[in-house]
Parts: structure tokens; sequence; C-alpha cells
């Protein structure tokens, strides 16, 4: 059996196979945070953009039908009603036509809502600043410290110098 950096389990790693290892491991752990990044941000655009497309269909449907609508409709009402007066027919019709837009607004605003709820990008961003807060409060086992070759007792000095020469 071997790690996953190759070596085999149970011996001892040097400090560049360790480098290497968190190295290659924070470089996937950036990877994959944009990679979030990316598909929270392409939801929220999506979302936008269906909202873009159902408010401007609203709005097309009250231009482009009102002409034709009213018409039809008021001279239905007309002949429904058995002789109603015609302005009021076309009121009830421009009436239908307004709700009709209306509706259509209404859901557009939901997704705009929606859009504007995700916050992918934020979200990730706060989540790289957490992990970088906690892998810059991370410390390595600690070296014992040795005292500086000004704070040693003189005569371990001279006993390096005498067991090296």
């Amino acid at each position: 059996m071997s790690a996953p950096d190759g070596s085999p389990v149970g011996a001892e790693r040097s400090i560049g196979q360790l480098v290497a290892a968190a190295t290659a491991e924070m470089s996937a752990l950036v990877h994959d945070e944009i990679a979030l990044a990316k598909a929270q941000l392409k939801k929220d655009v999506t979302r936008g953009g269906i909202a873009g497309a159902l408010t401007t269909a609203a709005g097309a449907m009250l231009l482009f039908s009102l002409p034709m609508l009213n018409f039809a409709l008021a001279y239905g009402i007309r002949t429904w009603s058995g002789g109603w007066n015609l302005g009021w027919c076309f009121l009830l019709s421009f009436a239908a036509n307004v709700l009709i837009a209306l509706l259509l607004l209404l859901v557009g605003l939901v997704f705009f809502k929606k859009a504007k709820k995700g916050k992918g990008p934020q979200k990730v961003a706060a989540s790289m600043k957490q992990t970088a807060g906690v892998l810059q409060n991370a410390k390595p086992r600690p070296r014992p410290q040795t005292p500086a070759l000004e704070d040693r007792a003189p005569q371990a000095i001279e006993a390096v110098a005498r067991s090296s020469s």
C-alpha cells in the first residue's frame, strides 16, 4: 500500500514531499472553489436572463396584442352581453390585457428576486476567506528553538570547536 504521493505507508516523508503534497492540495482546493463560484454565478445569470426574458415578453404582449385583442374581446363582450355600449366593451378588453401583463411582470419579478438573492460568489468568497484564515493560523509542529550563538555557554562553543578540528 502507498500514500497518495506514492511513498510507502509508514515511511517518513521528507519536508519537500510534505510541502509538495500541501501545495498540490491547496491548488486543488483553489481550483474547486473557483469552479464552485463559476457554477453559482452561471445559475444567477441564468435566473437573471429568464427574468429579463419574461419581463420583455410582458411588455411585448401588452404592446403588440392590445389592438387585436381589444377589438376581438370588445366585440365578443358586446355580442355576449346583448348589446352593451361598445366603449365599455373596449375598456373591459383593455383591463383583461393589463391583468395578463401584470401577471407576467410578477413572475418576472420573482425571478429577479431569486437572482438577486443568489449570492453564490459572495458565499464562495467568504468560504475562501475562512479557509485562508484557518491556514494562516495553522502552524507546523514547533521546532525546539536553539539559543543564539551568543547566548550559548562558552564551554559548549569550545567543545564543538575542539571536536570539529
